[in-house]
């Protein structure tokens, strides 16, 4: 699997991972199987968060035993997101997950307590060695400005964002601005929300000719054109082994650019929106 740099964090950090959102409503142990086929695929990046429901609990058993393998991801709520609530929410992910760290936790959307209180209490967790690095989600380049006054030159990791074929927003503005930063675009939902574009459909049938052409399926497709520049990782959801393993089929896929041109006709990124969306 291919490793690339994650912003300012000096850690190298698998292309594809593995996002957990609604993996607590599959069946346990084939998620579990899932997450661990993942692993075994060099998919190490797991994201997960106290918002998704079970999702902590599933990912703290799959990683067990395995746990320096993996660069592991979670995030606290807005409403958590005091000084002292941020650290108590840390406290609590550290429980579920059965672990002593987060390799980065992240901001999952702005909200009402103060950037700087949020930031400060990063900053607590990560000089106890609780965190070792820190970033945001869903935050928009005028969000993005604010973070950066709030926590500092080179202090965020990444921001994770909507991102797919279908929604490509972040386009306009705010991959431009993560890069010209240093910043990790970790890309969730890469596949749409239930809409990944059937063959029936004029950019589902162009995703079906160029997968034809590699011996690749049209979602490795998508998944290796969302990953076209080096800032950018995924972190695709899955819930059985065999969709693990067709995920990260992407890594190794290699796109010409005239294949990334009909992709980008097919799909284009339409007008910058007022608001970056987010699920």
């Amino acid at each position: 699997m291919e490793r690339r740099p994650f912003g300012p964090a000096l850690r190298e950090v698998a292309a594809i991972g593995q996002g957990t959102w609604y993996i607590d409503d599959a069946h346990r142990p084939t998620a579990v199987a899932a997450l661990r086929r993942g692993l075994d695929l060099g998919m190490t990046h797991i994201d997960t968060a106290e918002m998704y429901g079970d999702a902590e609990t599933v990912v703290g058993e799959a990683i067990g035993g395995r746990r320096d393998e993996v660069f592991l991801v979670s995030k606290v709520v807005p409403s958590n997101a005091s000084r002292e609530g941020t650290v108590a929410a840390c406290e609590r992910s550290l429980a579920r997950l059965r672990t002593d760290r987060l390799d980065c936790y992240l901001l999952h959307w702005p909200g009402s307590h103060p950037l700087e209180d949020t930031f400060a209490a990063f900053e607590r967790l990560r000089a106890q060695g609780k965190i070792l690095s820190w970033g945001v989600s869903n935050f928009d380049a005028p969000d993005l400005e604010d973070a950066w006054n709030a926590g500092g030159e080179g202090r965020i990791a990444c921001n994770q964002v909507l991102y797919n074929l279908e929604e490509r927003a972040i386009e306009h503005a705010v991959l431009p601005w993560c890069e010209a930063h240093g910043i990790a675009t970790v890309a969730y939902s890469p596949f749409g929300h239930g809409d990944f574009p059937g063959p029936n459909t004029a950019g589902g049938q162009v995703l079906e000719d160029i997968a034809a052409s590699h011996g690749a399926t049209p979602r490795q497709v998508a998944l290796r054109f969302l990953l076209r520049r080096p800032s950018l990782f995924a972190i695709p959801k899955a819930s059985s082994p065999e969709h693990t393993a067709d995920n990260a089929g992407a890594g190794a896929l290699r796109l010409t650019a005239a294949e990334l041109a009909r992709i980008d006709a097919a799909f284009p990124r339409g007008p910058r929106p007022g608001r970056l969306p987010m699920l």
